[in-house]
């Protein structure tokens, strides 16, 4: 069994850690538990593995914290996704996590001009020509993606919603280890950072999510070989 390292980059609000834990725990059930094992670092607390080959893959996850902010563990972090990019160790990134991948391999990110995203969002999947619906929660996005990511995912309002890089990296903008249930406990405790109309649409989450889907697609990609 493979060895997945968990690189939590943020803590849940503490209303929800003892119904949810942290983000280990929310990927540990979007990916299955018995698929993989699971090593959590919290390198929001400046805990962060020496060696990228200490785990079979790696998965960064969201971070209310900005990858442009002045924090001591962002510069580690970067230099550790470059390691783990040379090593060829897959790593995949989601929201924070999609976010300074691209910024480590030197795309550009900021808060978006354009404000918000949050609740149920479309996104057309160029390379699998389907459209995908997840849950999304940012104001920043990646305006530029690094000249060796492929923009594989995107809308009108996120241009760069998915980056592939190669057969070593997978990004994604939204949050498919968000449950519906999750997610309306979250706009509940934090939907007044949201303007009023975003958030009212934040709290209707209708029609399937393909959730299922990307999780798939992201347990695959990290458990190549397997």
């Amino acid at each position: 069994m493979k060895t997945i390292g968990i690189l939590i980059t943020g803590h849940l609000p503490a209303e929800l850690v003892d119904d949810y834990g942290d983000y280990g725990n929310l990927f540990a059930d979007l990916l299955g538990v018995d698929r993989f094992r699971y090593q959590r670092y919290f390198v929001v607390d400046g805990q962060l593995p020496s060696d990228p080959q200490a785990a079979d893959g790696w998965l960064i996850t969201g971070s209310r914290h900005g990858v442009y902010e002045d924090h001591d563990w962002i510069a580690p972090l970067e230099a550790f996704i470059r390691r783990a990019r040379d090593a060829d160790v897959p790593t995949v990134g989601i929201c924070f996590g999609h976010q300074i991948m691209a910024q480590a391999l030197g795309g550009v990110v900021r808060k978006f001009d354009g404000g918000w995203a949050a609740g149920v969002t479309d996104y057309d999947r160029s390379d699998l020509d389907q459209r995908h619906r997840l849950l999304a929660w940012h104001q920043d996005q990646v305006i530029e993606p690094p000249s060796d990511g492929t923009v594989v995912s995107g809308n009108d309002f996120c241009a760069n919603a998915a980056i592939r890089y190669g057969d070593w990296g997978l990004s994604f903008q939204a949050h498919p280890e968000f449950t519906p249930a999750f997610f309306a406990r979250l706009v509940a405790l934090r939907g007044d950072l949201l303007p009023g109309s975003i958030r009212a649409r934040a709290t209707v989450i209708e029609g399937e999510l393909n959730t299922a889907d990307v999780a798939v697609e992201i347990a695959d990609f990290l458990g190549r070989g397997a």
